[in-house]
């Protein structure tokens, strides 16, 4: 397994779940050393057991020296494939550079597997570059993308909706139904398909349930105008077999790692393949356009200004059960408070030190909810951690200074809230 990030470390550990032999290699020396000493390098339920367990069981290794790869019978790439600057595609060099360090370690047959997210076409590209580099090296390439939920992600792995796998040879598909054989047992759908159908089922994936997170805000702006309730339309629509009711809350827009990136390079592939993406481009505009409108929905509950005001915001990670920052909704939210003035107080159970990295200056950081709280001006909920739920309105009241919670999650119910006396606002429900 080539990286030892999020999709590498679980992926890996998954593998070795299943009894199979797995050495990860990781560049990063920081991140190597921490593997080594039993630390984690994201927070993901129930990864820290199982990777303990199973390099206690010898089926898991961690190594920085590409040598590890001679002689397996599989490996996965699972490089970063971050947005390039200056024109959105895929920056696809560190999944280049895997490939040609692995092509140069590799001794003898081996399928060489993309579980990064790439672009249709990267597989072609992978083969050529390793045949360059090893020319009487025999191999296979395929596409194995992954669908794992942050937060959900060994659950995800071990009893999937289904696996896909872009193959071309009978050899190839035979190492894949091999390394997958326990889901095959509880018969998982395993989909084989060629190369870059498999490359672009993930894209089209990711783009279409960014659809439907975008489709239900935009429809609980228009329940806010009609006093409608976005919760029982999601669920009005969302029993309709034809639609499902995954992906159907509203908030403050998408992010994390993979949504934002891979709904981009999907546009900016399909207009350079002359086939543009009207929904898609559609989408991502109105996904930015989203974060900003939250902003201004704070600005507007607190009178029209925030300056010299403090504003408690409760989650900054892009969802909860993560530390994930990448592409947060609270980011730009809190950018644009701090910039009109506010204090920022904050507070996240896992994302705090990730936080650190990507917010503005001039965030004071607090241990919980209570303290975030303490002598604010207006409370903001941007991610629903479960503890935000738990906690009664009345001691959030009680806490701060003024009476404004603007909940962008909908994670209170609005009677309790008025009733302990805030001035509560929520996203397309009546308040």
């Amino acid at each position: 397994m080539i990286g030892g990030g999020y999709v590498g470390l679980v992926s890996g550990a998954c593998f070795a779940e299943f009894g199979t032999e797995v050495a990860v290699v990781e560049a990063d020396a920081g991140k190597l050393a921490g593997l080594l000493d039993g630390r984690m390098p994201i927070y993901e339920p129930g990864l820290d057991k199982l990777v303990a367990e199973n390099t206690a069981a010898g089926r898991l290794s961690f190594g920085g020296d590409l040598a590890a790869v001679a002689g397996v019978e599989a490996v996965f790439i699972a490089v970063g494939t971050p947005t390039r600057k200056g024109d959105g595609h895929a920056d696809l060099s560190h999944v280049f550079a895997a490939a040609e360090q692995v092509a140069r370690a590799l001794t003898g047959y081996a399928v060489i597997i993309t579980k990064s997210t790439v672009p249709v076409g990267t597989g072609r590209t992978i083969a050529e570059i390793v045949r360059g580099a090893n020319p009487g090296l025999e191999f296979d390439v395929a596409s194995n993308p992954e669908f794992l939920r942050e937060g959900n992600a060994i659950g995800d792995f071990m009893r999937p909706d289904r696996v896909v796998i872009g193959a071309e040879t009978e050899r190839a598909r035979e190492v894949l139904r091999r390394l997958y054989r326990p889901l095959f047992l509880i018969e998982a759908p395993i989909v084989f398909t060629g190369i870059e159908t498999a490359e672009l089922t993930k894209y089209a994936a990711n783009a279409f349930l960014a659809t439907k997170i975008t489709f239900i805000n935009e429809i609980a702006d228009i329940c806010e105008k009609v006093g409608a309730d976005v919760h029982d339309v999601a669920r009005g629509i969302g029993l309709d077999g034809r639609i499902g009711r995954k992906f159907l809350h509203a908030g403050p827009g998408y992010g994390g790692s993979c949504f934002p990136k891979d709904a981009l390079a999907l546009v900016r592939s399909a207009q350079d393949l002359g086939a543009p993406t009207r929904v898609v481009e559609a989408v991502v505009a109105a996904n930015d356009a989203r974060k900003a409108a939250m902003a201004m929905r704070v600005i507007n509950a607190c009178g029209g200004s925030v300056r010299g005001k403090t504003i408690a915001v409760l989650g900054l990670t892009f969802k909860p059960e993560t530390d994930d920052m990448r592409d947060a909704p609270s980011v730009p939210i809190v950018t644009h408070l701090v910039g009109d003035g506010a204090v920022v107080r904050a507070f996240d159970p896992e994302g705090v030190d990730q936080a650190r990295k990507v917010m503005p200056d001039g965030v004071v950081y607090c241990r919980d909810a209570l303290d975030a709280a303490d002598g604010a001006d207006a409370v903001v909920v941007v991610t629903e951690w479960n503890e935000f739920r738990a906690l009664p309105p009345s001691r959030l009241l009680a806490a701060m200074r003024g009476k404004v919670v603007v909940d962008l999650r909908n994670v209170w119910d609005p009677a309790a809230m008025r009733a302990a006396g805030a001035h509560y606002q929520c996203i397309g429900r009546p308040c």
